[in-house]
């Protein structure tokens, strides 16, 4: 039986990975900088991490379970020497969370060597690796990154350089990717043609740097320079950087729209939107929708606090930190009696007593998804002395499960397909419920030209969603659409 902890793990949502690479000048070590990138990327997975560098045309890696302080240290990084390298943090959505799912995935072919880092799930993966063992592929892992991997190293045998192998495979993938690829002698950064999951590029002196996110260059030392555009390919070899833009036809671009609300780190900056300026926005339109008196504007740590400033400067409530988050239990947590299971929300988080104690109390969070903790956090604020709770929601109600790397279950799961609004506000035992309005989804990135995806909220789903990828998210009575592009 799982204690409250670990619903309380299971509430949060979770995004698949992090990928950073460089091609260095010489005056950067790869290793070191893609240890210092993907420490500023660990937000987006902490099951297991890797680094994999080339050096005169030999690509050597090392990756492991953990965090990325617990698998690499300075023997380790030295160890690694080379021009260039990739590396990559994860966290399981497609495929176990085990070490051969660990990446990058390095794969000796027979014309060399490439290694693979992959954000994002493929909507057309289960397809493509059954084609492949049909014709006698060997698949070592159970990720859809080793089925690109393997479409690169056919079409590898059918063309003359890397970069062209990767813009045939492409055309036969459909979802989310963006991609790191690295031969012995050059880097490759691509994006699927509709932009679901971030990717930029940036320069340390002539050295080429690419991440998920701008906050992994700041990291590094290196200068944003722009974002990868979907649907492109960027390579970066001694000869220079070179793009490369497929014909994919007309695609919808769709960034996943929770990246603003919440996976990305408020210091980045995505598709020229600032992630915590979307965040704070978030919370002046919750302000307007759902305004109501009260003392304190509390954000639950660390996802609701942008989008609390927002509601405070909106609304000219006062903004407060009346809850202290624990952001050292994480692998090393013991399970307690059961006893104190059921207190389990306050080793976590824990208010500040004599701050809510006779106050009313907005309190912001970023989702609600299965609603398993929402009202150990209400009751967490009553008990402290809370005269008031009333609870703000900087997303729209999760309606749909997602297919392109975000960890939202089936609808039987979801407690806002199984319960209205109002039957949320009794079961959380707040004083009052708001979730941000989907149409305000827009607004909250302040109109600029960014495409989104909000198939989560509405159902609404940019890239074909195909029957062996439905097959178990379909509970709650969801029926298959298999939507055209």
């Amino acid at each position: 039986m799982n204690s409250n902890f670990d619903n309380f793990a299971k509430e949060e949502l979770h995004e698949e990975c992090g990928v950073f690479g460089i091609f260095s000048d010489g005056t950067i070590n790869p290793a070191y900088a893609c240890y210092n990138g993907l420490l500023a990327l660990q937000h987006r997975g902490q099951e297991s991490c890797g680094i994999a560098v080339a050096d005169e045309g030999v690509i050597d890696y090392h990756k492991n379970m953990g965090l990325v302080s617990e698998v690499f240290n300075n023997a380790i990084l030295d160890s690694l020497s080379g021009q260039m390298g990739l590396s990559h943090v994860r966290y399981s959505t497609a495929g176990g969370s085990v070490l051969e799912n660990a990446q990058p995935l390095v794969m000796r072919y027979v014309k060399g060597t490439l290694a693979v880092a992959h954000n994002g799930n493929l909507t057309n993966a289960v397809e493509i690796r059954r084609t492949l063992e049909e014709r006698g592929a060997i698949f070592q892992t159970t990720i859809d990154s080793e089925v690109i991997c393997y479409l690169i190293a056919r079409e590898r045998l059918k063309c003359h350089t890397v970069e062209d192998a990767v813009a045939r495979a492409m055309q036969q993938l459909e979802g989310a990717y963006s991609l790191l690829v690295m031969s012995p002698r050059k880097i490759i950064a691509a994006r699927d043609p509709h932009g679901f999951k971030p990717l930029c590029m940036g320069k340390y002196n002539d050295s080429v740097v690419f991440a998920s996110e701008s906050c992994a260059l700041d990291a590094c030392g290196a200068d944003f320079v722009r974002d990868i555009e979907p649907g492109e390919i960027v390579v970066v070899d001694n000869d220079g950087i070179r793009s490369i833009k497929p014909d994919f036809g007309d695609k919808k671009k769709a960034m996943c729209i929770f990246e603003y609300i919440y996976f990305a780190r408020s210091d980045s900056n995505i598709d020229g939107v600032s992630v915590y300026e979307a965040r704070k926005q978030a919370g002046r339109i919750l302000a307007r929708s759902f305004p109501v008196e009260a003392d304190m504007v509390v954000g639950v740590p660390e996802s609701g606090i942008d989008a609390a400033i927002g509601y405070s400067e909106e609304s000219g409530i006062p903004y407060e930190k009346a809850i202290m988050k624990n952001s050292y239990i994480g692998r090393t947590f013991i399970k307690p009696t059961q006893k104190e299971r059921m207190k389990s929300v306050r080793i976590k988080l824990n208010p500040i007593a004599n701050m809510v104690k006779g106050k009313r109390v907005v309190i912001i969070d970023d989702s609600i998804v299965r609603g398993t903790t929402v009202d150990r956090i209400v009751t967490m604020l009553r008990e402290a002395g809370a005269k008031e709770v009333h609870m703000r929601i900087s997303s729209p109600p999760f309606l749909w499960p997602c297919y392109y790397g975000t960890d939202i279950p089936s609808r039987g799961e979801l407690i806002a397909c199984n319960h209205t609004i109002e039957e949320i506000t009794k079961l959380s035992g707040a004083d009052s419920l708001g979730y941000l309005p989907v149409e305000s989804l827009h607004e909250m990135i302040g109109y600029a030209p960014v495409g989104f995806c909000d198939g989560c909220f509405t159902g609404n789903y940019p890239a074909n969603i195909t029957l062996e990828m439905f097959k178990g998210k379909e509970r709650g009575g969801m029926e298959f659409k298999d939507k055209n592009n």
